[in-house]
């Protein structure tokens, strides 16, 4: 079945844009592995591409020009082609061939994967530069620089101080499907789920086209998650081992992160962090947390009323939080998803990682509350306890600029959730250290963003202002 182009609105307008302009573009599209760049690209660009190569991973410089060569000989049949000696002359040759074709429409030269061409001392980027600087500047042409290493990308390419200073044009960060895009994909490929089941599915996978790819209709969230996660062969039951690899040179301590934060459900400073992991402050560790964040596997969120101090930063890729809370642990003798969904751990991570859905789709979250034309910020709070007084944490705090503040507790249940008597006093103690704490004069409003909603009893009346189901995701 192909797949269709789903969401993505905005980028291909801008792809498009690039097409229909009349000066040449240069555009640059980061995202991680598996978000669907590359189909992206080739969907919006197909009868404009007139060459196209992506790196080769872990090869050498020898092997990727040896790829260029076959790339060459495949958009361009007639050409003698060998392997050029080095990427400056991988690029005269391309300038060659490109020049003998005959053609008024715009056309497309597509890099993809560069981070794996433009290794340390390849030349790539050289070659590249003298490319852009010395020809398709001045050509009726449209250049695409993909690749899935976020951080690399922004600081070889976008922020580069050479010859590709400030030459990209046009720039796209592809982000992971939506809860609703992610039900439109499926039911493009004619595979339905209701609501909840959705929830589930992504709580595992995220909105990651190639992962979702592998759903079956006809089976229940559970079936496909023990088939895709835990059955041999499974896509998922290995790919954690060659997720980061893929992506950061030298990935141990990008490992040792990602296994730090997924042992802690409310997230940990800087600090905690190193020490968890056992690792050294400086500024390899700088670089290392700036790689996950912008590859989009953490995410860092600053404490109530401040900015970088107190920050904490949260492991908010789901498959790898799935991987290392379920699957790495069962391989040897792996057992069905649905005895697992039965144990107080699955319970924990159910929680962590609804907390993480919600954080993510803040944008419909202020849409369900009405407040989406009101300016907001979003922050964590925690109140260490001490022997005389008690603590509290609230892990999304939604600060409005019409002098309200949205306090909101968030419930993953299988049926709608009751706020007992004993419940409600913990909640209206919450709201109390909060103010004190804070010394906030805003008015204070606690907001409940449960699965099947909240049922509405005489301790939550007056006490929850507002709250909402699953649905507001897929609005």
């Amino acid at each position: 079945m192909k797949t269709k182009l789903i969401g993505r609105k905005n980028e291909i307008e801008l792809l498009k844009e690039a097409l229909t302009s009349g000066e040449a573009e240069m555009v640059s599209i980061i995202g991680r592995r598996r978000v669907g760049k590359t189909f992206l690209v080739q969907e919006v660009y197909q009868k404009n591409i007139v060459f196209e190569i992506s790196g080769i991973q872990d090869a050498s410089r020898n092997e990727q020009l040896r790829n260029f060569n076959e790339r060459i000989i495949e958009f361009f049949p007639d050409a003698e082609a060998k392997v050029p000696k080095d990427w400056l002359e991988a690029f005269f040759v391309l300038i060659r061939l490109l020049r003998t074709q005959k053609t008024k429409k715009k056309r497309v030269v597509f890099f993809d994967e560069v981070p794996w061409m433009a290794t340390h001392k390849s030349g790539f980027l050289k070659g590249l530069s003298h490319f852009w600087n010395s020809w398709a500047v001045r050509q009726n042409i449209v250049v695409v620089l993909c690749g899935s290493a976020a951080s690399w990308m922004i600081n070889k390419v976008l922020k580069n101080k050479g010859g590709l200073h400030n030459r990209v044009t046009r720039r796209i960060r592809l982000q992971a499907f939506t809860l609703a895009e992610t039900k439109a994909y499926l039911e493009s490929r004619a595979v339905k789920f209701d609501h909840y089941q959705l929830l589930q599915l992504y709580m595992v996978m995220g909105g990651i086209p190639h992962y979702l790819k592998e759903l079956k209709a006809g089976r229940s969230a559970v079936q496909n998650i023990n088939r895709i996660c835990f059955s041999k062969g499974g896509l998922l039951r290995d790919e954690f081992l060659s997720l980061y690899p893929a992506l950061f040179q030298h990935a141990d301590y990008h490992i040792l992160i990602i296994r730090a934060l997924a042992a802690k459900q409310s997230g940990m400073s800087r600090n905690e962090l190193l020490e968890t992991a056992k690792l050294p402050d400086g500024g390899r560790i700088t670089q290392v947390l700036d790689e996950l964040y912008q590859s989009g596997f953490i995410a860092g969120y600053p404490a109530f009323g401040k900015r970088k101090k107190g920050q904490v930063y949260r492991l908010v890729d789901e498959y790898s939080l799935f991987y290392l809370r379920f699957i790495e642990k069962n391989l040897k003798n792996p057992p069905t998803w649905d005895s697992l969904s039965q144990t107080q751990a699955y319970k924990i991570w159910c929680g962590y990682a609804y907390e993480n859905i919600c954080l993510k789709h803040i944008h419909f979250i202020k849409k369900g509350l009405e407040i989406g034309a009101i300016y907001t910020s979003t922050s964590s709070f925690l109140k260490q306890g001490t022997t005389q007084e008690a603590g509290t944490q609230i892990d999304l705090v939604i600060d409005r600029n019409d002098h309200v503040i949205n306090l909101c507790e968030v419930k993953f249940y299988n049926v709608p959730f009751t706020v007992s008597k004993e419940y409600a006093e913990k909640l209206r103690e919450k709201i109390r250290i909060f103010q004190e704490s804070t010394k906030t004069k805003k008015q204070v409003q606690l907001v409940f963003i449960t699965t099947f909603g909240l049922k509405q009893n005489k301790h939550s009346l007056g006490l929850v202002q507002a709250n909402l189901d699953m649905d507001v995701f897929f609005e």
